[in-house]
């Protein structure tokens, strides 16, 4: 268990990939609060607990008892991310709560990939 302390508020947030995802709890977005979070890790082991993380999500920040925005920034497509996002949609919407999506790509030294544009 974390030593207790007031929460950790920064801009960006990278949460962690495969078997360190399982370290995402409740307890880890009351403590780091970001204005975004990136999920990234297109991998079977990140696949496997993404529900649990992002229901950590709507749990920890229900206990913010702040109207910050959040911008959850995912860098993969995943049916477990789609089914959440439209069971939780309304849930999502009272947290402040934004889902980015991007059908972009960037072309780099002969590799595409998705991307998104973040600003602060």
């Amino acid at each position: 268990a974390a030593p207790p302390g007031p929460p950790v508020y920064v801009d960006l947030a990278y949460l962690p990939g495969s078997w360190s995802a399982r370290t995402v709890d409740e307890e880890f977005f009351r403590r780091i609060r970001s204005l975004c979070y990136v999920v990234s890790g297109d991998d079977h082991l990140k696949e496997g607990v993404l529900r649990s993380l992002l229901d950590a999500l709507l749990s920890g920040k229900h206990q913010w008892g702040t109207d910050i925005q959040v911008t959850l920034i995912p860098t993969f497509d995943s049916l477990v991310m789609h089914e959440w996002y439209q069971e939780t949609h309304d849930r999502q919407q009272e947290l402040g709560i934004t889902v980015l999506g991007s059908n972009s790509t960037v072309a780099m030294q002969d590799e595409t990939f998705p991307a998104c544009k973040v600003e602060f």
